[in-house]
């Protein structure tokens, strides 16, 4: 099918969806990504892609494919691609996918016998939420919960930041804090938070059974009732004037000293884009 109207159903369609406005799927950009979509197993419902990406030999295997599991692909100018897309360049190609699992009981069996989990509370930057799930997978996580009001980590910003993560990660979206906290209870899975005023250094904090890190929102971090509801608290050392983190940075740092000690990930060597 080639598309030559910007007023086109599928174009408009690619629009809501990338704006958040159908809650079924998600919209994916970028050869990289839709890569990752294939290779996840995802439901593509429509691919769009520009006629310059399409002669390309690696975007032309990626179409062929697509076309294999999806009736519905449209060719567009990069004129109509731009007026989809959420970048200012335009990326060649956009696919529409059913949004992966994202309940709790879908989460709950896929958990590791000692889970690693992320729980990230009141994130409003998406590029943030992406990083984390880039992250946690990457020091060996076995899954991340979003709470209420946290960026939706399916998102097109959330989306490119986590790199195919958010497809393979097991995420449950949504529960309050208190449910969270509640749910970790119940699995005997320790939370574990982050603050300033810790008591503890991190690096003398036991990671090694089930436990559940816990951050905040970097302006205003967790509040004293959170932290206090919380099984652990452990501080990042800081010198100097420095009173944060930026969110990814500290998560960063947490797990993968949680990694260190479970030994479960060998990361020396193995290159990451």
């Amino acid at each position: 099918m080639i598309i030559t109207s910007r007023e086109n159903s599928l174009l408009k369609r690619a629009r809501a969806v990338r704006d958040g406005q159908v809650d079924d799927l998600i919209y994916v950009e970028g050869l990289r990504l839709c890569e990752e979509a294939l290779q996840s197993g995802l439901s593509i419902e429509a691919v769009i892609f520009s006629d310059e990406i399409a002669r390309k030999p690696k975007a032309a295997h990626l179409i062929e494919a697509l076309g294999g599991i999806c009736d519905r692909l449209a060719a567009v100018s990069e004129k109509l691609l731009e007026s989809i897309s959420y970048t200012k360049t335009p990326q060649g190609i956009v696919l529409l996918a059913g949004r992966p699992a994202h309940d709790e009981a879908n989460f709950k069996s896929r958990q590791a016998v000692v889970p690693l989990l992320v729980v990230l509370h009141h994130i409003g930057n998406p590029v943030n939420v992406g990083a984390i799930l880039r992250t946690a997978e990457a020091a060996g996580a076995s899954g991340a919960i979003t709470t209420q009001d946290t960026s939706d980590p399916f998102s097109a910003k959330s989306l490119r930041g986590a790199m195919g993560s958010a497809f393979r990660l097991p995420v449950w979206t949504g529960p309050t804090y208190e449910e969270m906290i509640s749910w970790c209870a119940k699995h005997n899975v320790e939370t574990v938070c982050a603050d300033i005023d810790g008591s503890r250094l991190y690096t003398d904090f036991d990671w090694t059974g089930p436990r559940a890190l816990i951050m905040g929102p970097e302006s205003t971090g967790l509040t004293v009732e959170q932290v206090a509801a919380a099984t652990s608290v452990v501080r990042i050392p800081m010198l100097g004037k420095v009173e944060s983190l930026n969110v990814g940075v500290a998560a960063s740092i947490l797990l993968y000293e949680a990694a260190r000690q479970r030994g479960e990930r060998k990361i020396a060597g193995k290159e990451r884009d």
